[in-house]
């Protein structure tokens, strides 16, 4: 099976902590030529620093661009398709506040909608010409299992994360016919600084302490235990690479069995 990615170079979003940065290790020890984009210079020259670098393998580079706005994130991506093509796009953001959704101002729905779908639709955009050239492209979104089952108290981010769902499928219907695949992987519980902010939810709600929450939150998990941000970064590496050729328009779990549906 060929998983290599030698020659072949990364954008990763949202890459210096968390899932984001876990893929782009993998990806960099797979051999491909990453780009880290995300909003804080010191973290990108640390992640940069960290990343595997094989003989012959070009080096590894980073954008500064916040996703909050749209037009950073614009430049960022201009100014990397200006000097090479892309040929793995991974669309990874930080998800929307936690909250009911009856509480969620209807500003934070915009807020969310655009640094999501709006920033992977320009991202999408940018990188297409050089694809559709090299004949070969692979575009991963990062999103949640919410797009299968909601999750509780993550109102915004279970609206949000199902637009971009929607917009991946009709965006594989629609360029697949160019050797592109496009796929999206919804992680479960795993161990980042996202999960600290739904363990706080359940110890509010259940008025547990730590320990009780994060037992209450594994025995939903089949495997009960949280995954491990490298856990989903082997699934991202597996689709970014030729062996994932033929797969594409899908919505994988990474979620230890926690899902409830087929």
């Amino acid at each position: 099976m060929n998983v290599s990615l030698e020659g072949r170079n990364a954008v990763i979003c949202g890459s210096t902590q968390g899932i984001g940065l876990a893929i782009a290790k993998e990806l960099a020890v797979q051999g491909a030529c990453c780009t880290l984009i995300a909003r804080n210079i010191a973290t990108l020259q640390e992640a940069g620093q960290i990343l595997h670098t094989r003989p012959g393998q070009k080096p590894h580079t980073y954008r500064v661009a916040d996703f909050s706005n749209p037009a950073e994130v614009q430049a960022a991506i201009n100014d990397i398709t200006s000097g090479e093509t892309v040929h793995i796009l991974i669309n990874n953001t930080g998800g929307p506040r936690p909250g009911p959704i009856v509480e969620a101002n209807p500003s934070v729905f915009e807020e969310a909608f655009r640094q999501h779908v709006v920033n992977n639709q320009q991202l999408v955009q940018a990188v297409l010409p050089g694809m559709k050239l090299a004949k070969w492209g692979r575009i991963i979104n990062v999103i949640s299992t919410s797009v299968r089952i909601p999750i509780n108290n993550l109102g915004v981010s279970n609206t949000i994360r199902l637009a971009v769902a929607a917009w991946a499928k009709t965006l594989a219907n629609e360029i697949g016919r160019y050797n592109i695949t496009v796929n999206n992987i919804l992680p479960g519980f795993t161990n980042t600084r996202r999960l600290e902010s739904v363990i706080a939810i359940a110890m509010k709600e259940n008025n547990m302490e730590k320990a009780e929450a994060i037992a209450l939150l594994q025995n939903e998990i089949p495997m009960k235990r949280f995954g491990e941000p490298e856990e989903v970064a082997n699934l991202a590496a597996f689709l970014a690479s030729p062996a994932a050729s033929y797969i594409t328009g899908t919505s994988i779990p990474v979620d230890g069995g926690r899902t409830g549906a087929l």
